[in-house]
């Protein structure tokens, strides 16, 4: 059966039918309860104080920050948070995820070759890299362990999440998501799930959650948060941006003595790599002393 022909709900149960119990478990980090007044204010004010609050009204800016310092209660604030944004190769997360679970569940092998591409994918956006990764896993498994309750990164009926319908590079796309047509999409919210699921290791294994934490690490591009990160030290980064034309897209893990954090931002305007530049500092600074 073709499952190109059940979009939305139907397809949808469809692949929950077919998972295995591995990936039938409560999902991961939901951040249900998460929101902190205090932690919004002061988001919202940080977002004035750099004038993003205009970009932000007008729905081309969209950021989510979690606070972990107590990982047990992670603290949520964000803007547009659940708005579905062309996120280029920020997606390439979900590749990850992938790799991860299906090594843990046997159908892949680490080999040279297949940690290679993982690791180049991630730190200098291989798009070659993303794309054979991708074809390892297979387009609709990728799809099923998104949509999986274990995971829930992306809600067909609701706000959409991470979707990867596209191979990285000219080939046209196999399955836009269903909430707003696009091949390779996001939430800030459904992003930094992820990145909170990964501090607290509940996406996968420890050995998987090592390789996603080798990957993610090091970032190999110098710009948006890393650049606006630049002065300070100590830090520990997991990172993934994208770009494409008016599109850009940074998301990150930030581990440091002083705690810890998870920061992602969409923007869809030709000065949003300079938004997000402008914006990690004193965010950083925001996470790091929230009460």
């Amino acid at each position: 059966m073709n499952a190109r022909r059940f979009p939305g709900r139907a397809w949808a149960a469809l692949l929950l039918m077919a998972l295995p119990l591995s990936l039938a478990a409560a999902p991961v980090c939901p951040l249900q309860g998460a929101d902190d007044a205090g932690l919004q204010e002061r988001l919202e004010a940080v977002l004035q104080d750099l004038g993003l609050d205009r970009p932000v009204a007008d729905g081309r800016l969209a950021v989510s920050l979690v606070v972990l310092t107590d990982p047990d209660q992670p603290r949520l604030a964000q803007v547009n948070g659940h708005d579905m944004i062309y996120a280029a190769s920020l997606p390439k997360i979900a590749i990850l995820l992938g790799a991860a679970v299906e090594l843990d569940e046997g159908r892949l092998e680490l080999d040279a070759d297949l940690e290679q591409d993982i690791q180049e994918m991630i730190r200098v956006s291989c798009n070659a890299c993303a794309t054979r990764v991708l074809e390892k896993i297979g387009r609709e498994r990728l799809l099923e362990i998104l949509h999986a309750p274990r995971f829930a990164f992306f809600d067909a009926e609701g706000s959409g999440g991470l979707r990867v319908g596209k191979p990285y590079g000219p080939s046209p796309a196999y399955r836009r998501d269903p909430v707003a047509g696009l091949s390779h999409g996001a939430t800030t919210f459904q992003a930094a799930r992820f990145y909170c699921a990964l501090a607290k290791g509940e996406l996968v294994s420890p050995e998987s959650t090592r390789l996603m934490r080798s990957a993610l690490a090091n970032p190999g591009l110098n710009h948006k948060f890393v650049k606006g990160l630049s002065a300070y030290d100590g830090l520990n980064l997991y990172r993934k941006s994208g770009s494409w034309k008016q599109f850009h897209a940074d998301s990150m893990l930030v581990e440091s003595r002083e705690g810890a954090y998870v920061l992602v931002a969409l923007a869809k305007d030709p000065a949003g790599s300079a938004w997000l530049e402008a914006l990690a500092a004193p965010l950083h600074r925001l996470a790091l002393s929230a009460d």
